[in-house]
């Protein structure tokens, strides 16, 4: 509950199956109201009464309006955490695909988060400790074969969500994201490529909606203890790696040459 005793609130896109639906369903379970939204209502959500669920395009401006002036109307107007989880996937070498699936691609994961932050930005602004979660992923550390289009579009949610936590912070809103190598969720269904295999399928849906409940968390707690002292201190942090595999990944990405990145990735994905 907020200090007005409504609700904390959180929008979640691509809540119909796999990480969205268990980021929502984990909000849901630590007292959150909760918008599950994805292109169709979210069938598993509609009895539950701590869910509000709809439909929402989030390459659509006016879909994202109606949704959040849906959802906020329970919760005076505030918005306390956006998850921008929304996402497309293709694994092919890059010939082998088409133009309308890199378009696709990009309209999905870029638009859809610019989109959904441009859209939520006044109702978070209502909130007291307000966050906003994207998805991005390890392919964003070092641009991936067999997945161009994809890894280029978590680039550009990187981006996004560096560029953002800097301008909105004075405005007191956080902006981070998750980073996760391979998650076994239906978006993987018919894709093999090489970094899989070398790699393999080792994070879960929980795994990946654990992680984003503890940074909407995380906002609101006060630092405690030395170790809580000191990541005040240096700021909080704007990219979380999930799982040991990501998290080796991106911290050697933080200090090593970019050559010997290079070589690393192609030698995990090849």
């Amino acid at each position: 509950m907020t200090a007005s005793g409504t609700p904390r609130t959180v929008l979640v896109t691509g809540a119909g199956r796999g990480i969205g639906e268990a980021t929502a369903r984990r909000f849901a379970d630590a007292g959150y109201l909760v918008g599950a939204y994805d292109l169709e209502p979210c069938a598993w959500a509609e009895s539950d009464d701590r869910i509000v669920t709809g439909a929402l395009d989030v390459t659509d401006p006016g879909a994202w309006e109606a949704a959040l002036a849906e959802l906020t109307s329970r919760s005076g107007g505030a918005l306390d955490v956006l998850v921008n989880n929304a996402g497309l996937l293709y694994g092919t070498p890059f010939m082998d695909a088409s133009f309308e699936k890199d378009s696709a691609l990009v309209d999905v994961n870029v638009k859809g988060v610019l989109y959904g932050c441009r859209a939520a930005f006044p109702f978070l602004r209502k909130a007291s400790t307000p966050t906003v979660v994207n998805l991005c992923s390890a392919s964003a550390i070092y641009g991936q074969a067999e997945m161009a289009t994809y890894s280029a579009t978590k680039f550009a949610v990187r981006g996004i969500t560096e560029a953002l936590d800097l301008e909105w912070a004075p405005h007191g809103i956080r902006v981070c994201s998750v980073w996760p190598l391979y998650v076994g969720t239906g978006m993987l269904e018919g894709v093999d490529t090489a970094g899989m295999r070398t790699m393999g399928v080792r994070l879960t849906e929980g795994d990946v909606a654990g992680e984003v409940l503890d940074l909407a968390e995380q906002t609101r707690r006060r630092p405690t203890g030395m170790v809580g002292r000191i990541r005040s201190a240096l700021g909080r942090e704007v990219h979380r790696p999930v799982g040991a595999q990501a998290t080796a990944m991106y911290l050697a990405s933080q200090v090593a040459p970019g050559r010997l990145v290079k070589l690393s990735n192609r030698r995990l994905t090849s």
